[in-house]
């Protein structure tokens, strides 16, 4: 009955954020509308949503402010309309939490190179992305063009090139079972600061073996957010690499996998029978 009662006031927390984010409303405006403390909202809505209410807020504010800017709106405009006081408010947003400033988002990633190519592995086709920085996308495929064109949309204005780089074939070498020495593999990934902690973390998890929700959500020292722990290893845009197959439900049902559970049902065996090899 607690835990109907406590995730029925997170729900009336996140409606009251939607509704009201260009009001921007601190964490006693919030508490008062739920009847709690700051304190203890705070602390009740961290161990739910798996972040805290500033950041949830920043999170929707930031979402507006990019659908204003798709449309081809001036970065002020994206300001006033998030009810952020300066431009300079949203900048700061868009490079905590995107990595780039309002007007490199707007540009739809002009002036950024980056290198691809769509390649067969032990588990199927993938394609591949880099840029100067490391790897930046790397996904299981069923069609080539499909592949680029959704990696096109996320950058709509970049500059790619088919080219096998060192940076791709040292992530493509993760497939093969004579590099057990893996060279070190550079990934530029952008993510909210919550999905940046959950894939750190998937990268601790040793070949062969396995970890569930649950157990990822306590690492983060979030142990509530079993939840927004599985939205954000959905959201995993380096297959493999991040090694999200790797999370299973604590019941030891494998549980979905965004690129198929045929596939993440050979991975996990593959790598079992891997590191079980005689010596």
């Amino acid at each position: 009955m607690q835990a109907k009662i406590q995730f029925e006031r997170i729900t009336k927390a996140i409606e009251y954020i939607q509704n009201n984010f260009k009001d921007q409303p601190n964490l006693d405006e919030v508490a008062e509308h739920l009847h709690l403390s700051p304190a203890h909202f705070q602390r009740l809505f961290t161990e739910w949503a798996g972040t805290s209410p500033k950041k949830f807020l920043q999170y929707i504010s930031l979402m507006h402010a990019k659908n204003i800017l798709k449309q081809d709106r001036s970065v002020f405009d994206a300001t006033f309309e998030t009810g952020l006081s300066s431009t300079s408010r949203l900048h700061e947003l868009f490079v905590q939490i995107e990595g780039m400033t309002p007007t490199e988002y707007k540009n739809g990633g002009e002036n950024l190179k980056i290198n691809y190519q769509c390649t067969d592995t032990r588990f199927g086709r993938v394609l591949i992305a880099s840029t100067s920085k490391g790897i930046c996308k790397m996904s299981f495929i069923e069609a080539d063009i499909e592949a680029l064109n959704e990696l096109v949309e996320q950058f709509p204005k970049a500059q790619f090139i088919w080219q096998s780089d060192e940076l791709q074939e040292n992530a493509l070498s993760i497939f093969s079972l004579e590099n057990v020495d893996l060279p070190q593999i550079k990934l530029h990934l952008k993510g909210t600061d919550f999905q940046l902690k959950v894939w750190e973390c998937l990268l601790k998890i040793p070949m062969g073996q396995l970890s569930s929700y649950g157990e990822i959500a306590k690492q983060i020292e979030t142990p509530k957010a079993s939840r927004a722990v599985g939205t954000a290893i959905g959201s995993n845009p380096v297959a493999f690499l991040i090694p999200c197959h790797r999370v299973i439900q604590a019941t030891g049902v494998l549980g979905e996998y965004h690129w198929g559970k045929a596939r993440k049902t050979a991975m996990i065996g593959w790598e079992a029978g891997h590191c079980h090899e005689p010596v």
